[in-house]
């Protein structure tokens, strides 16, 4: 079990910022998106903790991003091109791998883990996220960090993976993350933040030239 990290990919432990209806600069080309059931990009205004599940236990904090195309879209430009591009430099590497489990593909997470204390063990393979009435595990982790392996962080330390879940994993719905004997439902309260500012993209991109999704 996640030695001293409980992921509870609590929906963010804390208050989630409140969105701008300003419209942010878009990103070069977003306005010609037109991808189905997908919010354009470069129009929202999110922080990326605003979609992520942050707690605190034993020594460590422990940050969780789902890297999901329809999640990420909310996020300010400068946040967007941040996590996509993490998930982009590893996509021959998340191919490879579906190929070699037979699958589709992944959801996708981004999770770190950052030590508050000297010496703080983590197992960063006892993460469980539940959903659709099932619960998933990693299938497998692509370290971001060269010491992710080794397990264990110093103090102001960070250690970070992608983490690639089945994906029937639904991020678009209510979902729990439990590591040790944690859990948070938390992530149904970022829901309601991602559909609000959902709106506000589709009109800020209307207002700009580019047509909301159907």
């Amino acid at each position: 079990m996640l030695a001293a990290s409980a992921l509870t990919v609590c929906g963010c432990g804390g208050t989630a910022a409140t969105p701008s209806s300003e419209t942010p600069p878009p990103i070069a080309g977003a306005a010609r998106d037109t991808t189905p059931g997908l919010i354009p990009a470069g129009f929202g205004s999110l922080k990326q903790d605003d979609i992520s599940i942050r707690f605190q236990l034993r020594g460590l904090l422990v940050r969780a991003t789902p890297i999901d195309e329809s999640i990420i879209r909310v996020l300010a430009p400068d946040s967007y091109r941040s996590l996509r591009d993490r998930r982009e430099s590893e996509r021959d590497r998340i191919a490879a791998l579906a190929a070699r489990y037979g699958v589709r593909g992944f959801s996708v997470w981004s999770i770190s883990f950052y030590g508050l204390e000297p010496d703080v063990r983590f197992s960063p393979m006892d993460v469980v996220v539940s959903s659709v009435g099932r619960d998933f595990r990693p299938i497998e982790l692509i370290p971001l960090t060269s010491g992710f392996g080794e397990n264990r962080l110093d103090q102001r330390d960070t250690q970070s993976a992608l983490y690639l879940f089945d994906d029937a994993v639904d991020v678009n719905q209510p979902l729990t993350v439990m590591v040790e004997t944690t859990r948070s439902a938390g992530w149904q309260d970022t829901l309601r933040v991602i559909e609000r500012e959902r709106a506000l993209v589709r009109s800020r991109a209307g207002r700009a030239g580019s047509p909301p999704p159907d």
